[in-house]
């Protein structure tokens, strides 16, 4: 043999204070992981947790997949129903909401469409174009051109 066996023996001689010395460096990076990646984590998650939680009919939301709507109705704990056109609703997680947009007040005109609340507004429209139009057809001497 090349190395003696006594040679081989005498390098050992391991003390209790290089046991802890070779674990210093791993609880060292597990610190840092926990202040840099893991405490930060939670954090995002309990803001996140008590946004879903706070969210009401009328509110304006991102989902995960990047689709603005309103929030139509709240259905249970985990789901609710989100209007992301007129009409047209979809039933989603409560979780998939990435993000308030606005904080928006509930609409007032229940069992009312959005078409008929506009529709005086459009009347008194049509009404002052039918008036201009028969001042324009007296002023050039009721020809119309």
């Amino acid at each position: 043999m090349l190395i003696s066996p006594a040679f081989a023996q005498a390098a050992g001689g391991a003390d209790g204070g290089s046991a802890l010395l070779t674990f210093l460096p791993l609880i060292l990076i597990f610190v840092v992981f926990y202040f840099l990646l893991i405490r930060p984590q939670q954090k995002r998650q309990k803001e996140h947790r008590a946004m879903v939680q706070a969210l009401r009919r009328g509110d304006r939301v991102v989902t995960a997949g990047g689709i603005y709507g309103t929030v139509a109705r709240i259905i249970s704990d985990t789901e609710l129903d989100l209007e992301i056109a007129d009409g047209v609703k979809v039933r989603m997680l409560r979780g998939t909401v990435q993000e308030v947009v606005g904080k928006g007040q509930p609409s007032r005109t229940r069992g009312r469409k959005k078409d008929e609340a506009e529709e005086p507004e459009d009347d008194e429209w049509q009404e002052d174009e039918e008036e201009s139009s028969t001042e324009s057809d007296s002023s050039s001497g009721g020809k119309r051109r």
